[in-house]
């Protein structure tokens, strides 16, 4: 991965009227955020199956999807007691630490997106998009057949993968 890539701030732009809610995104997303890293073991071996950091919306013919939005003055930072979710000093994404997390939810409720998801059975933070950190291009705008979903960097300009 280049350096360029991680140390530039980026975001994803969701672009509802190229989406044709397949949810490819979603599916991705549990893969790519998988131990196997394969789709069909992804769905059908691991257990518990990873959480999708994407919420996927659909009412009638439109349809689109919301991640975090890896806000400049993040509310989910302010509301965080014990420091899970932080701004990672290098890319100035807002991740999220879960062996920090205590499950009060307190990000979950500041969120004014409403994407974080909580995980109710183990009472804490179970997933939120981290723009596929580990990945060299977000794994939901990679495999967008509409390019519905776009990465973009700090002045707006589109990321394309190389």
């Amino acid at each position: 991965m280049s350096d360029k890539k991680v140390n530039k701030p980026r975001r994803i732009i969701i672009r509802e009227e190229y989406c044709m809610g397949c949810r490819l995104c979603e599916v991705w997303c549990i893969v790519a955020h998988s131990k196997s890293k394969d789709i069909i073991k992804a769905y059908k071996g691991q257990e518990p199956r990873p959480v999708s950091g994407i919420y996927f919306e659909e009412r009638g013919a439109v349809s689109f999807t919301l991640q975090c939005r890896h806000c400049e003055d993040a509310p989910c930072l302010e509301a965080c007691l014990t420091g899970a979710m932080y701004r990672d000093k290098k890319t100035g994404m807002v991740l999220h630490n879960k062996d920090k997390c205590v499950g009060c939810w307190m990000c979950i409720m500041a969120c004014p997106y409403g994407v974080i998801k909580p995980d109710f059975k183990k009472k804490k933070v179970a997933s939120k998009c981290d723009l596929c950190i580990e990945l060299e291009f977000p794994a939901c705008v990679e495999h967008c057949p509409n390019e519905a979903i776009i990465l973009v960097d700090k002045e707006g300009e589109r990321i394309d993968k190389e």
